[in-house]
């Protein structure tokens, strides 16, 4: 499973960020996380507000700097979706 915080790195991004890793941490698994703070990255998605989740290359998530519950249940219903285990 592939897991992206796109963010320039304003505090509710370092935030989402922060909740993705240990939401990732609690779970386990064949988990990635990569933070992309690149601008020119960042418009690669159709994203207008930031923070953006994306999982498996699917925006689950914007302008929210969720808790780690909620990153863990997007998590956990992405992977269901894509056959991904957790």
């Amino acid at each position: 499973m592939d897991i992206k915080v796109l963010g320039p790195g304003c505090a509710k991004c370092h935030k989402l960020n922060e909740a993705t890793v240990e939401a990732v941490k609690e779970l386990g698994g064949d988990i990635t996380v990569e933070y992309i703070q690149d601008i020119t990255k960042i418009l690669e998605y159709p994203v207008l507000t930031t923070p953006a989740l994306v999982i498996n290359e699917k925006i689950v998530s914007i302008g929210k700097a969720l808790r780690k519950e909620e990153v863990i249940k997007l998590i956990e219903e992405n992977a269901d979706n894509q056959g991904d285990s957790i």
